[in-house]
């Protein structure tokens, strides 16, 4: 079971390890191999997200105090570009890791946005970034009353708080047609959406084609209303995605992600996303550590 912070490290990095020989065609690289090796700098990437280490500087600065786990560490310049570099490997390794959840196969499922802004509002006509080469846009934010320019973040979340799949879309776009797309690439669902997901065409086309039920509590000014038994499963089940929403925001600070590009922003994202799934992951092996020790205390093996 993982105790303390060097526990942490080890299961994190064995775990980083073991996925990449599987991703060892997607790794070549010309010249010699760095002596900060891969397994060690994704380990290192992970490990900061889930300590909300965010910076790069408190990153190393953090990591020289732990030089007996990371021996070898690159100046910031160098961690930043392989960063950017792994960025894909490092999303593979989410897929992977979503692979050995259990609770990644669930059918209920919730969908929902996240803000995330790349400037702040009163600095956008200054800034001299191409953030807008990327799609960045202006875009209102209900929940928050308030309007930002950069991206929104569409979320795919399990009941159990996992979350299965993702997509970056400029803040302008809706949420339905952003929801839609995402949705396209799944099939046999049930999604539980807010009202900005409400929409009789979309709901049809996902039920013909992907065999997805798309479930809303209806706006007050509907004619078809449902009773408050089912309104009240429905918000029961949307605060677990309100959850991992505060767990993105609060502890991996995807609102405030210190990106100057979009690939950086990219990258940073899928460290967050993946740090994230890995969590629930290494949850997922203690709680099965625990019950083989609470088995062998029982049933001691002669």
């Amino acid at each position: 079971m993982i105790t303390d912070f060097d526990d942490l490290c080890l299961w994190t990095y064995v775990t980083v390890d073991d996925i990449l020989i599987k991703l060892t065609p997607l790794l070549r690289r010309p010249g010699p191999c760095p002596d900060c090796s891969d397994s060690e700098l994704i380990a290192m990437i992970l490990i900061a997200e889930c300590k909300g280490w965010d910076i790069e500087t408190q990153l190393l600065s953090e990591f020289s105090q732990h030089r007996h786990l990371f021996p070898i560490l690159p100046c910031q310049s160098r961690f930043n570009r392989r960063r950017r570099n792994l960025g894909a490997i490092i999303n593979q390794i989410r897929q992977l890791l979503l692979a050995g959840i259990e609770a990644a196969s669930e059918q209920l499922c919730i969908i929902d946005s996240l803000p995330i802004p790349v400037i702040q509002f009163h600095l956008v006509p200054s800034s001299t970034n191409n953030w807008s080469c990327y799609e960045a846009d202006y875009g209102r934010v209900e929940s928050k009353k308030q309007t930002i320019f950069g991206y929104k973040l569409h979320l795919l979340v399990t009941a159990s708080g996992v979350i299965v799949d993702f997509e970056l879309a400029p803040a302008c776009e809706t949420d339905l047609a952003v929801g839609y797309e995402l949705l396209s690439n799944h099939q046999n669902k049930q999604v539980i959406g807010d009202k900005a997901y409400i929409s009789t065409q979309v709901k049809d086309q996902l039920a013909q084609l992907n065999c997805i039920d798309l479930i809303t509590a209806p706006r007050r000014n509907q004619k078809q209303q449902i009773s408050t038994q089912p309104k009240r499963w429905i918000n029961q089940i949307r605060q677990i995605v309100e959850t991992v929403n505060g767990q993105l925001s609060q502890q991996f600070h995807t609102q405030n992600n210190h990106a100057h590009s979009f690939w950086g922003l990219c990258s940073r994202l899928y460290a967050k996303l993946t740090a994230h799934t890995l969590c629930i992951y290494l949850n997922q092996l203690s709680k099965k550590e625990a019950c083989l020790q609470i088995k062998e205390l029982a049933f001691p093996v002669h």
